[in-house]
């Protein structure tokens, strides 16, 4: 399995898996064009897409599916409530289809199980994605308020683990954004905090990933070398020092990565 988050943030996310049977993105929250010219990047086939997994409706994760779905023949699975939110209905598809899918439950694509499971955030249906080919299993959890029990169940066992981690909460609190703004950041339907990311690997982690990356870093609101001493520190807390950390871009792909 070859995974590389293509972008994450608040201007596009997008993650490139790839196994022996599928090629397939996490959400298409970017341009048709700058997708393409990413996969590029990587040494993928601009065109070499499979299928594709909606986690909800929002722009930065869903707004280059359209054009998508026009130009490339691909199987797109999304929640009834996203079907509903982005009007997908009318999408014209050229050999596309689009593939309604419960907020919760397995399916197979090829040769990859991939499991979707309800997280708390501000959008008509939202969910997270574990998927797991030839028993390595990688799990993207961003977009999500805080961390419940049952979405902590859903993760054990990911040898890799992409997690948000929004903001730094006191960039927050002093930063330009309005204070009703802040508070829908902070809310338990909003994003992770740096701080609650490392209360997460302290409290609830398993500890059983090779590999942690950080995602879906504000650009207001945070800073990547802060993100990562807060994680790297809970990290060691827990003796796990020798986990791979990293933290993902919104302007260039991250290398990609074999497990």
């Amino acid at each position: 399995m070859t995974v590389s988050v293509l972008g994450s943030g608040s201007r596009g996310n997008a993650t490139f898996v790839k196994t022996d049977g599928v090629r397939l993105l996490i959400d298409a929250g970017m341009s048709r064009k700058e997708i393409a010219k990413r996969l590029d990047s990587i040494g993928e086939d601009p065109d070499g897409i499979d299928a594709i997994l909606i986690t909800h409706e929002h722009n930065d994760h869903a707004c280059g599916l359209k054009s998508i779905v026009k130009e490339l023949p691909v199987r797109v699975f999304m929640t009834w409530g996203t079907i509903r939110a982005l009007h997908a209905e009318d999408y014209e598809l050229n050999g596309s289809s689009i593939v309604p899918l419960p907020a919760g439950g397995a399916f197979t694509i090829n040769d990859t199980e991939v499991v979707s499971f309800s997280v708390p955030h501000d959008a008509m249906e939202p969910v997270a994605f574990s998927l797991t080919c030839k028993g390595v299993k990688i799990t993207q959890l961003t977009d999500i308020g805080y961390l419940p029990d049952h979405v902590a169940e859903r993760i054990r066992g990911s040898h890799m683990l992409i997690l948000e981690s929004n903001h730094d909460l006191e960039m927050l609190r002093v930063g330009p954004y309005p204070w009703n703004l802040k508070q829908r950041l902070m809310g338990r339907y909003g994003h992770l905090s740096n701080t609650a990311v490392a209360r997460f690997i302290r409290e609830q982690y398993d500890g059983a990933a090779d590999y942690v990356v950080l995602a879906h870093l504000s650009s207001k609101n945070n800073h990547p070398e802060i993100a990562r001493h807060e994680s790297a520190l809970a990290l060691r807390d827990r003796g796990l020092s020798g986990v791979r950390l990293t933290v993902t871009s919104q302007e260039e792909p991250m290398p990609p990565v074999q497990l």
